[in-house]
């Protein structure tokens, strides 16, 4: 039995240090010295979940519950593991079982909580949300969700949103898409900040109530003071150096402060609470490296002496403040992995997903070669020039990520897609080329005869009247234009049954208050330049004269 005591705790060492493949190894083969001991099976399925291998996971916990039904560990392994894997419901009754067995354990009640949370974050809310035509419009406008829409992913989640009818309302533990819901209801939200409060056992000060007639409700008493009796006269002083620290860390008085929870350590070293204060006492002094070292020390103190995963996970997550301080991203993110496999919360999933996005953008900006870039156009511009427009693509893709702010590259880009006949894609490339140069004349062209190719006669005149503003001699945009011109008046009902439709003409002209407008203007023509003072209306008449439904003589 030493020898599988020791395998555990190279295990726990492996993990703690974030080596989960090898933590993996030494419980696996511990297991095959003892296969009955539970504890082993519930490390393993840790150390699967910290390796984002959750089916594996998940098999551990559930022989963690077969071996000892009645250990509320093993029911919490189990029900984050189903989480993870989006089953909810399942996980629920994971959770549920665990606390008949073990009524009185907060983590299984913590979990239970969370994971109900997730099933139903806003009720009653579905995909019909994302139907509304002005939906990118809203995002936009928004600080919240306006930086998402440079992200391709979040595009694509949204745009499948919008327009597929059987698409369901998914990814709610994704920070960005419960940001969406709140814009898209009119919520207002707060992301949770990286300061913590103290580990205090006090209350936070509530303000003086007001004096209250006698017939109001009779007062609530006070919450009982914590029972000392069981503590022996060393914890008890601990107790009373951690109050006079708390205390002074109040009033900033951060030398006072290490000074009594350090006299609480000397009295009570086995306690995790007095050593994660001292750390939250360097982080304040901006004593980072301090920080990380104290956290580490009381992680190890916590594990030895069974301390809450609340409290250790907490730990953790200071240590990912601390490195997020430091602007080391990569070591942030880990630490707050760390923290959530000991207990998840949203604060440390926002903060999480910053950071995935810190490391994401420093990847982007560290791949920047500009002389690079070129190269790669270049290859692309051969196999253009040979008819081999896919493989051009990925040279004028690798162009883009070495150089995403030159709008040559994206136009290069548009004009593979519009010979591969993906209308859409080039159309998204144009629109990010005119966003970083709108003077590029060749990018509206494009535009225009992408707009054509997809039948959308009457956008592809507005790209090209774009491009005859920058250079009305243009001989391609002339042609260009008369061409649209043309098919826009040959067969209206043609254009009247393509513009019917588009789900944005069809919301503009359901508008009560656009109908009236569009009645004024055809009895009273002179009332248009009333109406164009207003934005929102000039922008829905554009709307409409661009779909060739109205034209203004």
């Amino acid at each position: 039995m030493d020898q599988v005591n020791v395998l555990k705790e190279k295990g726990n060492a492996a993990l703690q240090q974030g080596n989960f493949k090898e933590a993996v190894k030494c419980y696996s083969d511990a297991i095959a010295l003892d296969p009955n001991n539970h504890v082993l099976f519930s490390n393993r399925s840790a150390a699967y979940a910290k390796d984002n291998q959750f089916e594996l996971a998940l098999e551990d916990a559930e022989k963690t519950v077969k071996l000892k039904p009645d250990w509320g560990k093993g029911y919490s392994r189990k029900g984050s593991a189903l989480a993870y894997l989006d089953r909810v419901d399942e996980a629920i009754e994971a959770y549920e079982e665990g606390l008949r067995q073990d009524p009185t354990n907060a983590q299984l009640a913590e979990g239970l909580k969370e994971v109900k949370a997730k099933s139903s974050p806003f009720p009653g809310v579905d995909a019909a949300l994302f139907k509304s035509p002005d939906l990118f419009v809203k995002l936009r406008n928004d600080p919240r969700t306006r930086g998402y829409l440079e992200d391709p992913s979040y595009v694509q989640m949204i745009t499948k949103l919008q327009t597929d009818p059987n698409a369901k309302l998914e990814g709610l533990e994704d920070p960005r898409m419960l940001a969406t819901i709140c814009v898209l209801l009119g919520l207002n939200f707060s992301m949770a900040g990286e300061n913590e409060p103290m580990d205090t056992s006090e209350p936070p000060p509530r303000p003086t109530p007001r004096p209250t007639p006698r017939s109001a409700e009779p007062e609530k008493k006070k919450e009982p003071a914590e029972d000392l009796s069981n503590l022996t006269e060393p914890q008890r002083q601990a107790r009373k150096e951690k109050e006079n620290g708390n205390n002074a860390y109040k009033k900033k008085d951060f030398a006072k402060a290490l000074e009594h929870y350090n006299k609480a350590v000397e009295l009570d070293p086995a306690d995790i609470t007095y050593l994660s204060n001292i750390a939250a006492v360097y982080f304040e002094q901006k004593e980072y490296q301090k920080c990380i070292a104290q956290c580490e020390k009381a992680i190890e103190v916590g594990r030895e002496n069974r301390a809450d995963f609340k409290l250790i996970a907490k730990a953790f997550a200071r240590i990912g403040n601390a490195y997020k301080k430091l602007e080391d991203w990569s070591s942030a993110k880990t630490y707050y992995e760390k923290s959530l496999s000991e207990h998840r919360t949203p604060e440390i999933r926002t903060l999480l997903s910053d950071m995935e996005k810190k490391i994401k953008e420093a990847e982007e900006k560290a791949y920047i070669d500009p002389v690079k870039a070129e190269e790669a156009k270049e290859k692309g511009n051969s196999l253009f020039k040979n008819g081999n427009y896919g493989e051009a693509v990925k040279y004028y893709t690798e162009a883009i990520k070495r150089n995403p702010a030159d709008s040559k590259y994206y136009s290069n880009r548009a004009a593979c897609y519009t010979k591969l006949a993906a209308f859409d894609l080039g159309l998204k490339d144009c629109e990010k080329c005119l966003e970083l140069d709108p003077k590029f004349i060749k990018g509206w062209i494009r535009k225009g005869k992408i707009l054509q190719g997809m039948q959308q006669q009457g956008k592809a005149v507005s790209a090209y009247q774009k491009a005859l503003e920058l250079d009305p001699t243009n001989a391609e945009a002339l042609e260009g234009y008369r061409s649209c011109s043309v098919a826009v008046n040959s067969n209206p009902d043609e254009v009247r049954k393509r513009a019917m439709a588009d789900p944005e003409i069809q919301a503009i002209l359901k508008d009560p208050a656009m109908r009236l407008i569009l009645e004024q203007m055809q009895n009273d023509p002179k009332a248009l330049n009333d109406h164009l003072k207003n934005p929102d209306i000039a922008a829905k008449l554009q709307k409409l004269l661009e779909s060739g439904l109205i034209a203004i003589h």
